[in-house]
């Protein structure tokens, strides 16, 4: 067994009967054991991901929107609080943010509850629009420097692109039978 060194780690390469006047189809050998290697660990991946990609994505979102709407119904304990207080100026604080974190537990609930995916995403996209808001009403809180430089709560509003994008991918899967897409 010839042994190489690949970017510093050693790689037990199989000698497969080569002559000495075949070195040069050595490398070629490296570069297939590479490609193998990675198709294996693609193929683990991928597979993984498929089996437990969704239902992580619909755990977390749940388990987000359950504690974040659950400190608004709390009040003050809410670090969004005055956030929404200042962009909901018309309604009072003490209601809105309350039935706003309601509002967002039912979305999480939703979420955890596989036959109500549904429910959760009108709820999500009902809700979303709301959330960018601030970027408009309240830029000076939003924006250090317009339109890049973002403040701890610009980042907090721009990172519900994220959750939309999760929100598309299990709404992509509503119509599965099983956990696992057939190939």
């Amino acid at each position: 067994m010839a042994t190489w060194q690949l970017i510093g780690f050693p790689l037990a390469v199989k000698h497969l009967g080569l002559e000495a006047h075949e070195k040069e189809a050595r490398p070629q050998m490296i570069k297939d054991l590479i490609a193998q290697q990675t198709q294996r660990f693609d193929a683990f991946f991928i597979g993984f991901s498929e089996k437990f990609g969704v239902p992580f994505l619909r755990f977390s979102i749940g388990v987000v929107f359950i504690w974040f709407g659950a400190l608004k119904t709390i009040g003050h304990l809410s670090p969004a609080f005055d956030l929404i207080a200042a962009t909901v100026y018309w309604l009072t604080p003490e209601i809105i943010v309350p039935l706003l974190g309601l509002w967002e537990v039912g979305i999480g609930i939703c979420f955890l509850i596989p036959p109500l995916t549904r429910l959760g995403l009108l709820l999500l996209a009902l809700q979303m629009p709301g959330t960018f808001l601030p970027l408009v009403l309240l830029p000076d809180v939003c924006f250090t420097v317009f339109p890049f430089g973002l403040t701890l709560e610009g980042q907090y509003i721009v990172k519900n692109l994220v959750i939309i994008g999760s929100a598309l991918v299990i709404g992509s899967r509503l119509d599965d039978k099983s956990p696992v897409p057939s190939k």
